[in-house]
C-alpha cells in the first residue's frame, strides 16, 4: 500500500500489542505503558535491522505490527542477557 502512514493512535495500539505478545512469547512481564514503549521502541530496531539486511515489510498496520513484534522481542532478549 503505497503512502500509507499510521497515525499516532493507531501506532500506540499496535506498539502496545506487539511489545505485549513479545511479553508473553519471551515470557517477560512488564505494564501497559511499557509495552508500549517496547513495541515501538522495538518497531525502530526492527526497522534498522531488516533496512541493513535488505527486508522491506509492507507499510499496513499488519507490518507494522510484525516489525514491531520482531523487535520487541529482540529487545527483550537483549534485557534478559542484561539481567543475567
Amino acid at each position: 500500500m503505497a503512502g500509507f502512514e499510521i497515525g499516532w493512535f493507531l501506532m500506540l495500539i499496535v506498539g502496545g500489542l506487539a511489545g505485549w505478545l513479545a511479553g508473553k512469547f519471551m515470557d517477560v512481564r512488564f505494564g501497559v505503558l511499557m509495552n508500549i514503549i517496547i513495541g515501538i521502541v522495538g518497531a525502530a530496531i526492527a526497522s534498522a535491522v531488516f533496512r541493513r539486511f535488505g527486508i522491506f515489510v509492507e507499510g499496513d498496520w499488519l507490518g507494522y505490527l510484525i516489525t514491531s513484534f520482531v523487535g520487541a522481542c529482540l529487545l527483550l532478549f537483549v534485557v534478559k542477557l542484561v539481567r543475567r
